[in-house]
């Protein structure tokens, strides 16, 4: 009888979970207890960019759609790859559709169009929950894609793809680039060095947050902070979902990532 393995991708969340640098960590607490109402209950009050969650398009788009107005069938859910680039990049450095077409061929794997692309960046292992959590690392210094990149998931038309670091666009063409300084000067000596270009120029005002401003208006959204079981389906074909809260006006959502393996 054929069963279904499920693969939770999701990073755990709870108060010490740093959120986005600059938005409100969660709060949690009781405001029932057994001892006195017989019954326990809690209330949370957390930003949506905390833990592993969705980008929605209404984060970056005023009349964007809503999370609840995602369909699950087709969208949230479908068939993708899971690709390892971890070998391939490191600290402030670059992806492009090459690095995952060639980690897709060495594994026989085929990037097709409408897929999920999961990117393991192997950065999850700096993530606040893990043995070598450290929040700078996670959140300033992780690899990212540059505007090829942008264009070749509009090509091939991608529902949305998830990352498993603090955003899918590279930390220094995001806001982190005014929060911390010193580290955006480091980012600036390796693209000098290793791309021929300083930070401003490879990125520019036209390209600020491509993955969000450029790819929203087509409904190419993604999901940030992966984790959990990703290192058991690296370089894998399978079926993907991210199940965010069916949240009417919400302009982002905290989820659950799953991959889901048919066993004969």
């Amino acid at each position: 009888m054929a069963g279904i393995k499920v693969y939770d991708l999701t990073q755990k969340i709870g108060i010490t979970t740093p959120p986005w640098p600059g938005y409100e960590p969660m709060k949690l607490w009781y405001f029932k207890r057994m001892m006195l109402q017989k019954v326990n209950g809690q209330i949370v009050q957390t930003s949506m960019h905390n833990g592993t969650h969705l980008d929605g398009q209404r984060h970056f788009m005023t009349g964007g759609r809503d999370i609840a107005s995602l369909p699950l069938d087709g969208y949230l859910f479908h068939e993708g790859v899971i690709l390892d680039i971890s070998k391939e990049v490191g600290d402030f450095d670059i992806y492009t559709p090459e690095t995952l077409l060639k980690v897709a061929k060495e594994n026989n794997l085929e990037i097709k169009k409408g897929d999920i692309i999961i990117i393991n960046t192997g950065y999850h292992k700096y993530a606040w929950d893990q043995p070598e959590a450290n929040e700078n690392k996670y959140y300033y210094f992780h690899p990212g894609p540059d505007q090829r990149f942008a264009d070749w998931l509009k090509e091939m038309e991608i529902k949305w793809i998830g990352v498993d670091c603090g955003s899918a666009d590279h930390p220094m063409n995001t806001i982190l680039r005014e929060y911390r300084p010193e580290f955006a000067a480091m980012a600036d000596k390796h693209f000098r060095e290793k791309y021929g270009k300083p930070l401003d120029e490879y990125f520019d005002d036209k390209t600020y947050q491509l993955m969000h401003i450029d790819l929203f208006p087509h409904l190419i959204l993604h999901a940030e902070n992966l984790g959990g079981d990703i290192d058991k389906v690296l370089n894998r074909r399978m079926y993907i979902g991210i199940f965010p809260w069916r949240l009417v006006d919400g302009e982002s959502s905290i989820a659950r990532v799953a991959a889901f393996e048919i066993e004969e």
